[in-house]
Order: structure tokens, then sequence, then C-alpha cells
């Protein structure tokens, strides 16, 4: 029988073939009128366009398996080739964005880097942890924006400083909280660290620059008020426990070591204007701030990947990156169609050549497979043994 198409030919006399009924499966059968040849036409463009339609819906969709196929092993068997699917990010795009936000999520052994522009996923790249040439494979490939909201890791303020250098930053409010509350705790136990967690906390209230002016002046004062006292000294003694990161050749360190990293992150901070971005009045106006944390990305497209893995436990690693890339895949502007991403080897990928051993090569002469009167091999005659009653 030919190719797919309305009107097939008889692959025994060439002739064509008109329609005879159906199959118990329900399949159209044809049959030729001039050798009685019956045929059956198959489409596996449709059959496998199909799987891959229900393989989108019971991944992102959560649709049971028994709802897509006839039984789950036939659903899992007729779709284990949509696993060899690799959807790639989004094309870079043209205009750059007024403010970006970066963050990285961990699963597994693998860290996955997002860029959101607070509605869409605009670009993701694959790494082992957030550094600085991972961080470069994004920003390498987008227009840099206005204002990236961070997180504050090394790695993404050393790549932004190389190749955005004219972006401005604004540091997550969140993650300020959470460096200070690592730092002290819920309840700190010194004053000045009750003090500074309430200034962190009245960051979530400013609105305006006018604000941001009285918190400025309000740390300013925090700084002077506990400038002497933390200035104090612990010096090494027979029973004194020395901090982790001090050397054994130091005779001393700062008493107060947490609460003088916290300074110097609001100093940084500070300095390096990356606190009211937001609020900058040559960036944004005050009726339309812009964003001040990463929620919007944390509550999103992170959002959406750990509900995946929730929903889909279990997941060796690498389906579980095909799964991730399919769900950002369905968070961009543009989203891919999968179908045109089909190739061949996707669906017939070819035989895998087994991994030779070192015990699979040939050694020497006493190590091959011919015959040798030596091993004991030879035609055996008699009763071998046996007596001959």
């Amino acid at each position: 029988m030919s190719g797919p198409r309305n009107s097939p030919s008889c692959g025994v006399c060439g002739r064509k073939l008109v329609k005879n009924g159906s199959t118990s499966a329900g399949r159209t059968r044809w049959r030729c009128k001039t050798c009685g040849a019956s045929f059956t036409q198959s489409r596996p463009d449709i059959t496998r366009k199909a799987q891959l339609v229900a393989f989108g819906a019971w991944l992102l969709d959560g649709r049971k398996p028994g709802e897509l196929a006839t039984s789950t092993r036939t659903f899992f068997r007729e779709t284990a080739w949509c696993w060899n699917i690799t959807i790639p990010p989004p094309p870079p795009s043209t205009t750059p964005a007024d403010v970006l936000m970066l963050d990285g999520t961990y699963f597994q052994s693998w860290c996955l880097l997002i860029a959101f522009d607070g509605r869409h996923v605009i670009d993701w790249q694959w790494c082992d942890r957030e550094k600085k040439i991972a961080w470069q494979q994004i920003l390498a490939r987008q227009p840099a924006p206005k204002v990236a909201v961070i997180d504050g890791g090394t790695g993404l303020q050393a790549a932004l400083a190389e190749d955005w250098p004219h972006t401005r930053i604004q540091r997550c409010y969140f993650h300020i909280f959470q460096t200070v509350r690592r730092h002290h705790t819920y309840r700190p136990r010194l004053d000045a660290g009750r003090e500074i967690r309430s200034l962190t906390r009245a960051l979530m209230n400013i609105r305006n620059p006018d604000q941001a002016v009285l918190w400025l002046g309000a740390y300013n004062d925090w700084e002077q008020r506990w400038d002497s006292f933390l200035r104090h000294r612990t010096y090494a003694r027979a029973h004194t426990t020395r901090p982790t990161g001090v050397p054994e050749h130091r005779t001393w360190w700062y008493t107060h070591r947490d609460l003088r990293m916290t300074r110097g992150m609001f100093r940084r901070l500070i300095t390096g204007n990356q606190l009211f971005t937001w609020i900058d009045p040559a960036l944004t106006t005050e009726d339309h701030p812009l964003h001040r944390t990463t929620s919007p990305l944390e509550g999103g497209p992170n959002k959406a990947l750990k509900d995946l893995f929730r929903a889909h436990r279990g997941l060796p690693t690498e389906h579980a990156r095909r799964a991730a890339e399919w769900t950002l895949n369905s968070l961009t502007t543009h989203p891919h169609q999968p179908w045109t991403l089909v190739r061949p080897q996707h669906y017939n990928p070819p035989p895998a050549r087994p991994a030779s051993t070192p015990e699979d090569d040939h050694i020497g002469p006493d190590m091959g497979t011919h015959f040798s009167w030596e091993d004991g091999n030879g035609i055996q005659t008699g009763w071998a043994g046996r007596s001959r009653r």
C-alpha cells in the first residue's frame, strides 16, 4: 500500500483502492477491486502527535495515564520517546526589559537559573551551582535591562558587573531579611540585634523616597549608637571557644561578629545604591514602582517547578530536567510547540552500542577463544571412571 494520502493505491498491482468498511479496532479497511487485496492505512505521524499531546497533558496538566490510554503501562510505553525531546530557551528578546528578576532553584544535583520579567520566563540555564560563568550564559543572550532584582549571590553580582555594567541592581528585601534572621535569629539576644531586626522589617513599609531618607537616618543613628559596642574584642585563652573561620594564629577576634557582618551588608547595599533602586525617581514614578523582591519569581516559575516535582515524584535526573524545560516553556511569552521540535532520532533513536570492558579485550594468545588440547577439552573416550558392570 502506498504512503498516507486520501487516495491510496494497491501495493500489489498499483490500482486505486476503495473503502471497504472498518476493522474491529475502528480503522478504515481498503480493498483493491482488481486483485482483491485488502489493506489498512497507518498514519504514524498522527499517532506520534497524539502521543505527544497526551504526554504534555499528563506532565503539565496532571491528567491521569488511565484517562489518556487504555492502561498506565500502555501510556508510559507509547510516550517513552517524548523524554528525548529537548526544549531550548526562547529566542533572545529584541527590546530590553525594564526589570528582570534573576534567581536559581535547586533540585537533585542540578541548579536551574531563571530570568523572569514579572509575567513571563525570559531565559533559563542549567548548571551545578550559581556561579559567575553560569550566569554569564544568560546575560550574554539577553539585552541589558534597566534594573535587575537579585538575591545577593556573589557569582551573579560578578557577572552583572562584567556583562551588564550599566544595569542598576535592586537587592531583594526578602533575602536581606533572611540574612539578618540567619545572623540574629527571630529573637535576638542583644539590644543591637533587636534594633537592626526592627529596622530590617521596616524596609517593607517604605513606599516613597522621603520614607527611604528617614530610614537611612535611623540606620545611621544605629551605627553611631553601637559603634563602640561593635569594637569589642575577644582574646584567645585556654578555655575560649574559637569561632569558625578564625585562623589558629589569630590572638583575638571581634566579639560581635554577626552584628558586624550585618553592618557590612547594609553598608555595601547603601554605598552601591542597591537598597532603594525600586523607588528611584530617575527610573520610575511614585505610582508605578519597580519590583523590590524576587517573590514573583519564587511564587511563579519556582513554585511551578516545585509543584511539578511534587506531583511526579521519583523522576530520574534526565527526565526531571526535561519536565522542568516543558514547564518553563509553557511560562514563556511565545512557547515552543513541542511537535515542531520532534526529529526522527527522538522516536527512532540509533541502537546504543554496548560499552566494552577490559575483560572483553583480547589480551594475548592464552586468553583467546581458540581450541586448545592443553585445556583438557579433547575428545573423551571410555567410561570416564565408571565401572563396566
